[in-house]
């Protein structure tokens, strides 16, 4: 399963039933595990840990020393899940001093030219589309969705079952179950679609749309409408799980409606 004309270390740990084509580079203190596709002209560097089923597209680098010039060769990694499909030309650096690694769940899909720099955690089931480009320090919670050339500025977080629109600049928090396009980046309603499509019953996608309502239609200022939720709806895991991102976005959240 492993060409003759592809350069694997002795030192790499190679899973079962792992496919490496011709001129695929697999460099030591790499593990790869079972099921996987390397595929040709694919570059896996020092540090680099794959999950099972993985897929690795010609042209992917992984694992490369961040851009960060504050970066003084610390031992770090990059850590993907399992079942992720790595498309063509994706660059994902590995971590610095303030995680030590960057991380990708499960199932997560990184289209053609996507680069994720240096400490950035991905959750599960997260798409990012073509040119997609993640700044250090970036968190994607799961089953979240960016379109193709969105850009996302450091530190910056986006919410569970988010969906951003093409070409975004993405400078604040992107609160969870939201839609956001436009520039600035804003409120663009509630990802009712994917929920649904994801097994959220109607009761549960309507309380996320009462509670956007209230925080970014019927109201201006966030703080405002976070008090308005509180006092007038009941509390639930979703409630919380909403007030509780916005409150903790140590960039604040995207605007509201223009």
């Amino acid at each position: 399963m492993i060409s003759n004309l592809a350069s694997v270390s002795l030192d790499a740990q190679i899973g079962q039933n792992v496919r490496i084509d011709p001129f695929a580079v697999i460099h030591p203190d790499v593990i790869i595990g079972n099921g996987c596709h390397i595929h040709s002209n694919a570059v896996l560097y020092p540090g680099t840990r794959i999950g099972e089923d993985c897929d690795v597209f010609p042209g992917a680098s992984v694992g490369v020393i961040p851009q960060d010039l504050k970066f003084g060769n610390e031992y770090t990694t990059v850590e993907i899940g399992n079942h992720t499909k790595i498309r063509e030309c994706v660059t994902i650096h590995r971590g610095t001093n303030d995680k030590l690694k960057t991380t990708i769940g499960d199932n997560c899909l990184l289209m053609t030219y996507v680069h994720i720099a240096h400490d950035c955690q991905i959750g599960n089931n997260v798409i990012l589309a073509s040119y997609t480009g993640l700044s250090g320090h970036v968190t994607i919670d799961d089953w979240a969705i960016l379109e193709g050339k969105a850009a996302a500025q450091q530190f910056t977080r986006i919410g569970k079952h988010a969906f951003i629109g093409g070409a975004s600049l993405i400078r604040k928090d992107v609160p969870p179950y939201i839609k956001a396009a436009r520039e600035p980046l804003s409120f663009a309603g509630v990802n009712s679609v994917g929920l649904r499509r994801r097994g959220f019953s109607e009761e549960q996608v309507r309380e996320i749309e009462d509670i956007y309502r209230i925080l970014y239609v019927q109201n201006s200022n966030v703080s405002k409408g976070i008090k308005i939720v509180e006092d007038t709806m009941p509390q639930s895991p979703l409630r919380e799980e909403i007030i509780g991102f916005i409150q903790t976005a140590e960039n604040g959240v995207i605007r509201g409606m223009i």
